[in-house]
C-alpha cells in the first residue's frame, strides 16, 4: 500500500515499518495512526510475515506519542480501535513485534513500545509517560503495561512523577531488552528478528497468545490448563512434524508457518 506518514519495507518474513514525520519527533496525529492501523492489519493478515520491528524516523525520536501542536492547532483527535500506532490496543496480535527505539520514547510514544514484545533502545533513548505534567494520562496501556511489566514502586515512581528514564536504566528496570549504540540499532533489532526466525512462528504465535491470555487468568492451573487457539494451530501445523524431524536428521528446519 502507498504511505505517507510511515515508510514500509518487507524483507523476506520480516516487515519493517518507520513512523515518518521527523518534523514532528515523529508525534502521531489522526492520519498517522490511522495509516499505520491499516500497516498492521495487513501485517495481521499476511501468512508470509512473521515479525514486524517498528522505529522511527531519524536520530532523534522513536516517537514523541499524540501529536499535541495537532490537537492546539484545532484539529479533531481520534485514534483508531487498534490505538497509537495501530498498536497500543491491538489485544489478538500473536506475531512477535521490536520496538527499536531511537531517542526520544514520550508518552503514546513509550506506549507504542511497551506494546511490544522485545524494545532494543540506541544509547541516546529516553522513556517516559509525561502525561501529567500536562493535564493528562497514559491511557494507551502505559498506565497498565508499565506496573506489569516491571515492579510496581518504580512503575509508580515514573507514572507519577513523569521523569524521564535513559536506557540503560530501562534496561536495569526490565523494560528494556539490550542497549546498542544507536548507529547498531537497526541490526541489533534484524539480529533479535533472526534469532526468532531460527524458531517456528507456529511455536512463537503459540507462546505468545499463551502468555497474554494466560496472565489474565486468575491461577497458574487455569492459565495451563485452558484451550489456545495458536496452540491448537500449532498441534495441527506441518512444523510441528517439520521441527522433531529437523532434530533427527541434524539439519536445520524448514519452516512453513502453516
Amino acid at each position: 500500500m502507498e504511505t505517507e506518514f510511515c515508510k514500509v519495507e518487507r524483507d523476506g518474513h520480516v516487515l519493517t515499518v518507520r513512523m515518518n514525520r521527523p518534523e514532528r519527533m515523529n508525534a502521531l496525529h489522526p492520519p498517522a495512526n490511522f495509516e499505520l492501523e491499516k500497516v498492521f492489519d495487513d501485517f495481521a493478515k499476511d501468512d508470509d510475515l512473521w515479525i514486524a520491528i517498528i522505529t522511527g524516523e531519524g536520530d532523534r525520536a522513536f516517537s514523541a506519542g499524540n501529536d499535541l501542536r495537532y490537537q492546539a492547532e484545532g484539529n479533531k483527535i481520534e485514534v483508531p480501535k487498534t490505538g497509537f500506532a495501530g498498536l497500543t490496543s491491538r489485544f489478538n496480535l500473536n506475531k512477535p513485534l521490536i520496538a527499536a527505539v531511537n531517542g526520544m520514547a514520550m508518552g503514546g510514544g513509550f506506549e507504542i513500545a511497551l506494546a511490544c514484545d522485545i524494545i532494543i533502545a540506541s544509547d541516546n533513548a529516553i522513556f517516559a509517560l509525561p502525561e501529567p505534567r500536562v493535564g493528562l494520562a497514559a491511557l494507551a496501556g502505559g498506565l497498565h503495561r508499565l506496573v506489569r511489566e516491571i515492579p510496581r514502586k518504580q512503575a509508580l515512581g515514573m507514572i507519577l512523577t513523569g521523569r524521564r528514564v535513559d536506557a540503560q536504566e530501562g534496561r536495569e528496570l526490565g523494560f528494556v531488552n539490550e542497549v546498542v549504540p544507536q548507529a547498531e540499532l537497526m541490526a541489533a533489532a534484524h539480529r533479535w528478528a533472526g534469532l526468532m526466525l531460527e524458531c517456528s512462528p507456529m511455536s512463537l504465535r503459540a507462546s505468545k497468545e499463551a502468555i497474554n491470555q494466560g496472565l489474565d487468568k486468575p491461577t497458574l492451573e487455569e492459565a495451563i490448563s485452558t484451550p489456545y487457539d495458536a496452540v491448537k494451530a500449532l498441534f495441527r501445523s506441518e512444523d510441528l512434524v517439520e521441527g522433531p524431524m529437523a532434530f533427527a536428521q541434524k539439519r536445520k528446519p524448514v519452516w512453513k508457518g502453516k
